[in-house]
Parts: structure tokens; C-alpha cells; sequence
């Protein structure tokens, strides 16, 4: 049971939160879910992910790794070349593009193609300013002193 949401509440209450709003409408607009080529998604390490995608008959040269912002697009492209007659095909050849949705300051490492089995490393690399920081405190020797000033009454002639 699929049903549609309406998200657009939530884009006039909310500041910031467009890229999540956005994937969420996203989700719910996929018709279809193809699960060809198949794939794995691993955390490696603490900001380290890999994306192992099983590409069985496709060279280095027909593959595609391309990041665009926040998305990473693998696609594969099979060459035209051959003229074989199958009598039974079971390994794919159809042309695919699969979509990553990345976080930010996610970006690709590393990208290998071994054995028909294509990994794409990945890692989260947050900047040093969006980093926390530690705020030292001082104590009193560092803060100004500032004089009180003090009002007296003086004696008022009549």
C-alpha cells in the first residue's frame, strides 16, 4: 500500500531541511524498483563507506562513475559490437544507471573494477570550520576590570 504525501506543510514551517524534505518527496515518487545490477553498502570505518555493485560482463571502458553534488550516478553501457547468436543468456548485458542520494561532504575516494565486481569507496570529510570546537574560558585575569563608578549625594543648597 502505497500512499502520497504531502510534504509542503512542513516546507513552509521549516528552515534548512529542503534537501531531506525533497529526498523524502523523491522516495515516494519511485514506480518502479529495479534491482539489477545488484549491490552492497558498507561502512568501512567511522566516515567511511563502500558501494560494491556486481557488474558481471562489463569492461572498465563501459562503466561510468560520476559525482554531481550530492548524487553519485554508476552507470554501464554495453558495447554494440558483438553479433553472437545466444542459445542462452543469462548473464545481462542491458544498459543500467543506478543513483546514490550522499550526505554532505561525502566524497568518492577510490573506484575499482576486480573480477566483475566494481567497489567505490567512499568518505564523509567535514571541513575544519563546521567541525566543533573547543571555546576555552578564562578566568579573571583575562577579563577587563571595569571601575564602579560610585554617585555620592551631595549636600543641596535650599
Amino acid at each position: 500500500m502505497r500512499t502520497n504525501l504531502d510534504f509542503s506543510p512542513l516546507f513552509r514551517s521549516s528552515i534548512g531541511f529542503e534537501r531531506m524534505l525533497n529526498a523524502l518527496e523523491a522516495a515516494g515518487r519511485a514506480e518502479t524498483i529495479d534491482n539489477w545490477p545488484p549491490y552492497d553498502i558498507v561502512k568501512t570505518g567511522e566516515d567511511e563507506y563502500r558501494i560494491a555493485m556486481a557488474v558481471a560482463g562489463f569492461s572498465q571502458d563501459e562503466l561510468a562513475v560520476t559525482q554531481e553534488q550530492n548524487v553519485l550516478v554508476v552507470s554501464g553501457q554495453k558495447a554494440n559490437g558483438e553479433d553472437v547468436q545466444y542459445l542462452h543468456r543469462g548473464i545481462s548485458g542491458r544498459s543500467f544507471q543506478r543513483r546514490f542520494e550522499l550526505a554532505d561532504h561525502v566524497k568518492v575516494t577510490d573506484a575499482g573494477l576486480v573480477n566483475g565486481l566494481l567497489t567505490i569507496d567512499l568518505k564523509r570529510e567535514i571541513p575544519e570550520e563546521m567541525k566543533p570546537r573547543q571555546i576555552a574560558i578564562e578566568t579573571d585575569g583575562a577579563m577587563p576590570k571595569t571601575e564602579t563608578k560610585r554617585i555620592e549625594a551631595g549636600e543641596q543648597a535650599a
